[in-house]
């Protein structure tokens, strides 16, 4: 956990600790990257007012440089605006203090089951799809018909698997949503557009025709 805030950090350290997880406390990235680079952690948990550099400028260079690692911003900044900007940059979930521990928790194992859903070197388990769209590397990367190949952060990898597994035919939101690891009663169905919204611009920069779209009255699709 990054947290500038001595005693929240102690608090939420000790608390998860109490909650079986092996959780570590830093106050600022620097500590944090020094760390990491001799033991990786499984989930990243950031807070995004942290002195120097921003908890969001964090969580962009640890998902450019690792992709499998879950990614969890906690901070006070619960408007709209922010969240869909930190799912942007490449988190997995966004959580707004005051934060209960067993929320926090449940959203650390939901984060870690997607993780683990296909072990990195294994091979894709979903089949490739037709006109030669396929997710390669264990699914974190998306390869279109003319070889062009994008990265793809846990949430994007679970969102993409999703619309595979489907076979060209529309997935519903709340399929969207088990496969994000959520609740269908209490998710915020915005993740699940800024997803798409996110992909389709990732695409676009790297010049693939995305042939993602949305199914109005049930949620998303691939056109292949």
């Amino acid at each position: 956990m990054i947290e500038d805030d001595e005693d929240i950090r102690a608090e939420t350290v000790f608390a998860l600790g109490e909650l079986g997880f092996d959780a570590e406390g830093f106050g600022d990235a620097p500590s944090f990257y020094k760390a990491f680079a001799v033991q990786p952690c499984d989930i990243a948990v950031v807070d995004i007012g942290l002195p120097g550099e921003s908890g969001l400028a964090v969580v962009s260079h640890l998902r450019a440089v690792q992709r499998r690692l879950g990614l969890v911003l906690v901070t006070a900044r619960g408007e709209l605006e922010d969240r869909l900007l930190g799912l942007r940059e490449g988190a997995d979930a966004y959580l707004v203090k005051p934060v209960n521990m067993l929320e926090l928790a449940e959203t650390l194992n939901a984060v870690g089951r997607r993780l683990t859903v296909a072990p990195q070197g294994n091979a894709a388990t979903l089949p490739a799809a037709p006109a030669d769209w396929r997710l390669l590397e264990g699914d974190w990367i998306l390869g279109d018909p003319e070889g062009r190949q994008m990265a793809l952060t846990t949430s994007e990898r679970a969102f993409l698997a999703c619309l595979f597994g489907q076979r060209g035919t529309a997935a519903s939101r709340d399929d969207l949503i088990r496969a994000l690891g959520g609740d269908v009663f209490d998710f915020d169905e915005h993740r699940i557009d800024a997803i798409a919204s996110r992909l389709r611009r990732k695409a676009a920069k790297l010049g693939m025709r995305l042939p993602l779209h949305s199914v109005r009255g049930t949620g998303y699709v691939l056109a292949i």
